[in-house]
């Protein structure tokens, strides 16, 4: 975070791509923006470093493949000598995934895929998503997240933010026979993937059933559900349409799809997982989820909302509360970007703030798990 840019100043980005395609896609749709400034491009981490130290830029993307220095090599360099908040780009792929796995754990804020072959419909959902991580990343503390890593108009204008009514109506009471276990439902975004490592490596093997939303591209989330199975003693698994909702089991909503809980009798629940509009600027979104659950679990239901930029969740988390779950939500002092958390809060639909180091106990007791 640049503390010397001013309240109304534009954010300052610097475009780090070897693809010339690339890069003008990136400042086309950065500069379609009002309060967004593309201020350099570098093909290259070498130029880089001298673009860096000319625009002294708020925001950088950064390809993770280049040439002459490959975009972790430099991103850990920056953290070490001049910390600035970093947007990796990584193609969507296994590898890609790991990489970009591997970039969050080196203090890089959030993560893109490439654009180079993107046909102009998914550009438009691409182009939403950049300038929110972006106006994200500006506000990150980078040094305060390392802290927190170490211890524990045209084609591009965004157009208005979907509800959940678009993927699933609305209802003002639960409609559910379930009365089996509770289950955890969970929403991230910026900060989160490293706020669900914490948890999945605090939870004991028989834990209460998970389902999580956490914003991250295609193909992305499996190779994140597959760290995550590594580190914990659950079993995290990418979800698939039908997948069975289990003790000592963790869901993770696969990128570019909705998934929903859905009942299946009185002691069994799955997912489904669905093809949809952008809700709250995102596919999955925590608020679709978060719904389904309301409608499908009602006072079985554990919701906990963690580190994000926006508001997803905040409107589903209240339809939980009115139907009788119990709702936590990460506190400020340990959260990436306080914004998810922060919303959920002021929609009145929070039982408990906690830091994170103390989700987990919370977790375990509320659900009969302790």
């Amino acid at each position: 975070m640049n503390n010397n840019r001013n309240k109304g100043d534009k954010i300052k980005v610097l475009v780090v791509d070897d693809s010339s395609t690339a890069r003008v896609i990136f400042t086309e749709i950065l500069n379609s923006d009002q309060n967004i400034e593309v201020v350099g491009t570098a093909i290259d981490p070498i130029f880089a470093r001298q673009k860096i130290a000319t625009h002294k830029p708020d925001v950088i993307t950064l390809d993770i493949e280049m040439p002459r220095m490959d975009g972790l090599t430099f991103l850990s360099e920056l953290m070490k000598t001049n910390p600035i908040p970093v947007i990796m780009v990584s193609s969507a792929s296994k590898l890609g995934g790991e990489k970009a796995l591997e970039a969050l754990s080196r203090g890089a804020v959030e993560f893109v895929s490439k654009v180079d072959n993107l046909d102009k419909s998914m550009l438009h959902e691409v182009a939403i998503q950049l300038i929110d991580k972006v106006k994200a990343a500006a506000g990150v503390d980078v040094k305060k997240l390392s802290k927190r890593l170490k211890s524990v108009q045209g084609l591009f204008v965004p157009q208005p933010k979907l509800s959940a009514d678009v993927v699933i109506p609305q209802k003002r009471f639960a409609n559910t026979t379930y009365k089996g276990e509770k289950v955890v439902v969970i929403g991230a975004s910026t900060g989160g993937t490293e706020a669900l490592a914490f948890i999945a490596k605090s939870m004991p093997e028989n834990s209460p059933p998970m389902v999580i939303v956490q914003h991250m591209p295609e193909l992305f989330t499996k190779t994140f559900a597959d760290r995550l199975n590594i580190e914990s003693r659950m079993e995290f698994k990418e979800a698939e349409n039908g997948d069975l909702i289990l003790p000592g089991r963790a869901l993770v909503a696969p990128g570019n799809f909705h998934t929903l809980i859905l009942s299946s009798g009185q002691e069994k629940l799955k997912v489904e997982v669905r093809d949809g509009p952008l809700v709250s600027r995102h596919r999955p979104s925590v608020n679709v989820l978060f719904r389904s659950t309301a409608q499908k679990i009602g006072k079985k239901a554990v919701g906990l909302i963690l580190t994000g930029m926006g508001d997803d969740g905040a409107q589903g988390m209240a339809e939980m509360k009115n139907n009788g779950a119990y709702n936590i939500a990460q506190d400020e002092n340990s959260s990436v970007v306080f914004g998810m958390p922060k919303e959920a809060i002021k929609a009145g639909a929070v039982d408990t703030v906690l830091p994170l180091e103390k989700i987990p106990g919370e977790i375990l007791k509320v659900s009969g798990f302790e």
